[in-house]
């Protein structure tokens, strides 16, 4: 993992990482029998060229995580719920994530696991925050993020070749879901859990997961690694993410060039 520069996640969150042995001993909501789906719930209104495709979504993210993903009717925004901060020059409309939790956290449905909110809104986390990508509790189960800044109009900023609003999106979905099944900020590698503070940061990150991360969450959902590469790398392929398709390509490779000489052990 390189060096944060002075306006990257590490210069202002002194995190010192989890350990995979933390991560097992931590207190952590876990699939089991009962909670077993991942729920996306749209809220507000999905229009224009840059709303996700939520099919789209529910495949990534059932094959990112290994567990079923339902997609809920759409939810009007519940303006007399949640806190707005006006518009400024610099800045759209934006929407406090802690009412949104809140909100969120009604009435979860009886099997569900976590409950993710997606939005075109965009969102911040209290007077002191400019923005944020997302929020997701540890406890609660439920987590929020916007796809307001992923265009390159709403962005403001050039967007590298191989970013696309739905890559950044898929991204920050796969980075909130993680921290749900318990995984904190990754300090350790190049990572889909690192912390992000702007787009520039969050477009140098990965999709896929460093090898401790990846383990926690097979502790938690137990996939089978090769099926799992295999599908996201289809998914790449179908999205446009041509770096990160490639990359899958060769670990479905390098895993069944292992098994073939092993053909007894582990995947």
């Amino acid at each position: 993992m390189p060096e944060p520069g002075p306006s990257d996640w590490l210069s202002s969150h002194h995190e010192p990482g989890q350990t995979y042995s933390q991560f097992l001993s931590a207190r952590r909501n876990r699939p089991d029998r009962v909670r077993k789906v991942i729920y996306l719930q749209p809220i507000g209104e999905f229009t224009g060229p840059d709303a996700p495709p939520m099919e789209f979504l529910r495949r990534f993210a059932q094959a990112y995580f290994g567990v079923e993903v339902t997609v809920q009717s759409a939810a009007p925004l519940c303006r007399d719920e949640i806190t707005e901060r006006p518009a400024t020059s610099r800045t759209p409309r934006q929407l406090l994530t802690t009412d949104l939790l809140k909100v969120l956290s009604r009435e979860l449905p009886p099997d569900a696991f976590c409950r993710l909110g997606l939005t075109m809104e965009d969102l911040y986390a209290g007077n002191d925050w400019n923005f944020v990508f997302g929020q997701a509790t540890l406890s609660a189960r439920v987590g929020v993020y916007s796809f307001a800044r992923y265009s390159p109009q709403a962005a403001g900023v050039s967007m590298p070749g191989t970013a696309t609003p739905l890559l950044r999106g898929c991204k920050v979905l796969a980075h909130e879901t993680g921290h749900m099944f318990g995984i904190l900020h990754c300090v350790y590698y190049a990572c889909l859990m690192n912390g992000s503070n702007h787009l520039a940061e969050l477009d140098a990150q990965p999709l896929h997961l460093c090898p401790v991360c990846l383990r926690k969450l097979q502790n938690a959902t137990r996939f089978n690694a090769l099926d799992r590469y295999r599908q996201l790398e289809g998914l790449c392929r179908e999205g446009g993410f041509a770096d990160e398709g490639a990359w899958l390509k060769s670990q479905v490779r390098a895993i069944e060039a292992a098994a073939a000489k092993h053909p007894a052990g582990p995947v």
